[in-house]
């Protein structure tokens, strides 16, 4: 499936995509995988799905929805005046391809007992990584394509790995030749760099705060550092195939804290 196909199937998701309540406007994508910006008055709390959001000084907060999330949310405000709003939140439902995947080695499919102590441990790696929430503010900004080739793998897509069902796709897989450069869709510092994981091999983290954080799988080099500041289209690393692949291909992969976002909407989001 092409690129601007799948785009133009997914701008339907944007028609209710701007929406305000009393002092506190938001603006996004309100589907399963969207990502919504949200704009209320300094100082106000902010509650969804059971955590509370950091709120910049001006006002500024950011969520998304997971693959699985409802039709029917909500959105908790309490102002500096101690007055409060519910904000009730339509998330559209989305219908997900089934993918299968053969010619994987079956070690990367069942793995032996020998690594899994290794895969837990690089798991939560991981899961450390995707639970900052640090001030900055780098997804106002937008987000543009890391690399450019058709898309192999969209998200959402449940997986069936040599013929055995796994866990959903969470990423957008874009195909491109190994030593294809990889740029940061957006600027952030880099919370994971690591060059060889058991699954994912060359695997890259960017923080673009406030909890959403890009990651990039399977990469041949990754070229930044834990802690190094990149900026929007800065080159970050290149295309491979390493970890559990049949060829080379980068996957993009947005997270909001442990909430899966699809990439592909936060690059129709206006800029």
């Amino acid at each position: 499936m092409k690129r601007y196909a799948i785009l133009l199937t997914l701008l339907l998701f944007t028609a209710a995509s701007a929406a305000r309540a009393g002092s506190t406007s938001l603006d996004g994508v309100f589907s399963q995988g969207g990502m919504v910006i949200g704009h209320t008055e300094p100082g106000a709390t902010v509650r969804f799905a059971d955590r509370t959001l950091r709120v910049s000084d001006d006002g500024v907060f950011v969520f998304g929805f997971h693959r699985d999330d409802p039709p029917n949310m909500s959105l908790e405000v309490e102002y500096p005046d101690k007055t409060a709003e519910t904000i009730a939140l339509e998330i559209a439902q989305r219908q997900y391809d089934i993918q299968r995947i053969d010619g994987l080695p079956q070690k990367k499919v069942s793995p032996p007992a020998e690594v899994i102590e290794r895969i837990q441990r690089e798991a939560a790696a991981v899961r450390k990584a995707r639970a900052r929430d640090t001030g900055i503010e780098e997804f106002v900004n937008g987000f543009l394509w890391p690399v450019d080739g058709p898309i192999s793998g969209v998200y959402g897509s449940q997986r069936v790995l040599n013929g055995k069902p796994r866990q959903p796709h969470y990423g957008v897989d874009v195909a491109a030749p190994t030593g294809t450069p990889v740029a940061a869709p957006a600027a952030g510092t880099v919370s994971f760099a690591e060059p060889d994981l058991y699954f994912s091999g060359g695997t890259l983290m960017i923080d673009h705060g406030h909890g959403l954080a890009s990651a990039f799988l399977h990469m041949q080099s990754v070229e930044v550092k834990v802690g190094e500041r990149v900026e929007r289209g800065q080159r970050i690393g290149t295309v491979g195939a390493t970890g559990r692949a049949t060829g080379a291909h980068l996957d993009w992969r947005v997270n909001w804290f442990e909430k899966r976002l699809d990439p592909q909407l936060l690059t129709i989001i206006k800029q």
